[in-house]
């Protein structure tokens, strides 16, 4: 058995290559939009691709299975519950795809979604599986969300995965190899480990799930600690399920002229600055997103940008450029107008205007509260974060509820906006001032440059 493990940690997933050394035949399981990485694998192993199999719908990704299938002319293989809408294979329990002398089977596994399946793998002459392909219906240490389809089906869904769970995935042998697509850094999950792949005897004694004593145990467990999610995620779903739009390929960008841009800008355009935050804090468009690589782009895109936004790119480099937009289509931002040639310093050298983000060090920052006189402290960290520990008298909303919750803030005053080192915060800056607050300021270094300098910190709601 050949097995490749591609880890997008943007996202928190991993998708897999599973093939038989000795035919070469090959699936891909969960695979991403930007699929030339399988492709090249398989190319430089001598591999053929057969199947693209997906265990769900998913919420948090563009499936690469329509684009494997346009570009090899492969099967694609999908729960038939999922009643994809373009050519596939509708797959149930008890269904088995040969790889050479493999066997995949496939089990039908619901809880994280209704139509969720998982793929065993066994050899020949095997009686029990070597392998199974989880998705999100068993990860290390727990279990995918069952909540993205609306609160309402959180439950009912929960007690789908116990049975999944405890009458079916931990009943297989305990040293059968457990690969999932979520795992740490994933909005599809609680917080549980940083591990990527585990076995069946592990979970069975280390999985906060598998220690459930009953049903409405297991439910409460599952429903707990659960954090906020990206709001594209409501939006990724019925993507997949009608087949998303085939691409061929990474999409090439054209490039436009300051003075395009600047009509672009000038009608309500919607401009994204990719650079890192400390050059998108020194200058930038007005009205810019300003979402650096490393924030990561991939999750807060889709948090801070409405889906379907026609965006025009701002970057310093050829390689930049096409890491963001890699990492804007395996979310389903497509609609990508061109970037701006010459980057920054040819929209300066224009003689186009430009805004700074003001900035305040964590020192002065504490002086002024001192004094009675301080902006007000915004801190735009997650929930667990804040519960952690935060600035006295701060007023916490999560970041990601910045583009579309009720602001309560007061427009004459100044505001100092923090996460927990800068990234996050910028973004939410810019978004803050899309909204119309203009007396903004990034505190330095964040929560952190607060507590290394011995500053007092609060903890609790």
């Amino acid at each position: 058995m050949i097995l490749k493990q591609f880890v997008d940690e943007g996202l928190g997933n991993s998708s897999y290559l599973i093939g038989s050394e000795e035919t070469g035949s090959t699936a891909v399981v969960d695979p991403q939009r930007d699929v030339e990485k399988y492709v090249q694998v398989a190319g430089g192993l001598g591999l053929r691709l057969q199947y693209a199999l997906d265990t769900h719908l998913h919420a948090d990704f563009v499936s690469g299975a329509r684009e494997l299938a346009a570009l090899l002319g492969l099967r694609v293989g999908a729960s038939a519950e999922a009643q994809l809408a373009y050519e596939h294979l509708p797959l149930r329990e008890g269904d088995t795809l040969a790889l050479g002398e493999l066997s995949l089977g496939v089990l039908a596994t619901p809880g994280h979604s209704p139509e969720h399946i998982s793929f065993t793998v066994s050899g020949p002459k095997q009686s029990a599986p070597a392998a199974v392909f989880t998705g999100g219906a068993l990860i290390v240490g727990g279990a995918a969300r069952t909540d993205l389809l609306g609160h309402e089906h959180a439950a009912p869904l929960a007690r789908r995965l116990y049975h999944t769970l405890h009458h079916k995935l931990l009943t297989l042998p305990e040293a059968v190899n457990v690969y999932p697509t979520h795992g740490a850094g994933s909005f599809c999950i609680a917080p549980t480990s940083p591990d990527r792949v585990t076995t069946i005897g592990r979970e069975r004694t280390a999985n906060r799930l598998a220690r459930a004593r009953d049903e409405d145990e297991f439910v409460a467990l599952a429903l707990e600690g659960l954090p906020s999610y990206p709001t594209y995620f409501k939006e990724l779903r019925p993507v997949n399920q009608r087949g998303p739009r085939v691409l061929g390929g990474l999409p090439a960008l054209p490039p436009l002229t300051p003075a395009a841009l600047r009509d672009w800008w000038a009608q309500g355009g919607a401009v994204l600055d990719v650079r890192p935050a400390r050059l998108f804090a020194d200058g930038h468009l007005p009205g810019a997103y300003g979402i650096a690589l490393e924030t990561p782009l991939i999750t807060w895109a889709g948090w801070l940008i409405p889906f379907g936004t026609p965006l025009v790119l701002v970057a310093d480099s050829e390689a930049e450029r096409q890491e963001a937009v890699r990492q804007l289509i395996r979310i389903g931002y497509d609609d990508l107008r061109g970037y701006l040639a010459g980057g920054l310093a040819a929209w300066t050298e224009a003689g186009l205007p430009v805004e700074r983000v003001q900035s305040i060090d964590v020192a002065e920052l504490r002086r002024q509260l001192e004094r009675g006189k301080g902006p007000i402290v915004l801190d735009v960290r997650q929930d667990d974060e804040w519960l952690a520990g935060h600035i006295p008298g701060a007023v916490h909303i999560e970041n990601g509820r910045l583009a579309y919750a009720d602001l309560l803030l007061p427009p004459d005053r100044p505001i100092a906006v923090h996460c927990q080192h800068r990234n996050r915060s910028t973004a939410g800056l810019a978004v803050l001032a899309r909204r119309g607050f203009r007396n903004l300021m990034l505190v330095e270094g964040g929560f952190a440059a607060w507590t290394q300098a011995g500053f007092p910190v609060e903890r609790g709601v």
